[in-house]
């Protein structure tokens, strides 16, 4: 993957990689490849997903891990997934196992999430550049803190990975898209994925990129925190 592509340069729609954030959508335990309810091609990715969380962090750049937080009962869940969690299925529930991050994308020492501090409304601490974010439904910003977080760290551009992309990353790019943030991803760092994603993406200004690419632009000097 080189940089020529139109997303990546754009003057419009170009990374400011200076002034990035790598958002990670609900790549949590219970959503990988071999769980009950997981999601095809999740675990498979977590290398790529790991680099790319190192990158930033190397670059001094942010990484929110957006993650989801279903209730006992599913009051507080998409309404198609409300039926399931009636049922007694428990899913990223909690405070349990399930719901924490896959290992290895969090820093050395991080806490567990909190979920009371996330299901009220509020970001969560995890590292000198890592947060946690809960979101109720598809999208990263709707009816979450997210928009207010990344105004706080100065951030103009999204550069996403995690999964599920037909779902969660989709939307939370559209919501990206619709206030202007300049929006990235890593194609090999998210899933699952088809071929007419990467068409429909780049259609509204999203820069395609792998982590190879990633790497090489956030080592650029002019990427770099201050």
């Amino acid at each position: 993957m080189t940089t020529a592509e139109p997303g990546l340069q754009d003057a419009y729609t170009a990374p400011n990689f200076a002034t990035s954030a790598l958002i990670v959508i609900d790549v949590q335990r219970d959503f990988l490849s071999e769980a009950s309810y997981g999601v095809p091609g999740t675990t498979e990715i977590l290398p790529a997903l790991r680099r790319s969380v190192s990158t930033f962090r190397t670059a001094g750049r942010p990484v929110v891990h957006v993650v989801r937080l279903y209730e006992e009962g599913g009051g507080n869940a998409d309404l198609v997934r409300r039926r399931l969690l009636e049922w007694g299925v428990r899913i990223a529930a909690p405070g349990t196992p399930g719901s924490e991050p896959a290992d290895g994308l969090l820093p050395e020492g991080a806490s567990a999430l909190d979920p009371e501090l996330l299901l009220s409304g509020r970001p969560q601490r995890l590292g000198p550049y890592d947060h946690a974010v809960f979101k109720p439904r598809w999208g990263a910003i709707y009816r979450t803190c997210l928009e207010e977080l990344l105004g706080k760290l100065g951030v103009d551009t999204l550069v996403f990975a995690g999964c599920n992309l037909p779902n969660c990353p989709r939307a939370s790019i559209v919501q990206a898209s619709e206030r202007d943030f300049r929006v990235a991803l890593v194609r090999d760092a998210v899933s699952p994925v088809t071929d007419s994603a990467w068409t429909e993406l780049a259609g509204i200004g999203v820069g395609i990129l792998d982590t190879a690419a990633l790497e090489a632009l956030l080592a650029e000097p002019e990427a770099q925190a201050d």
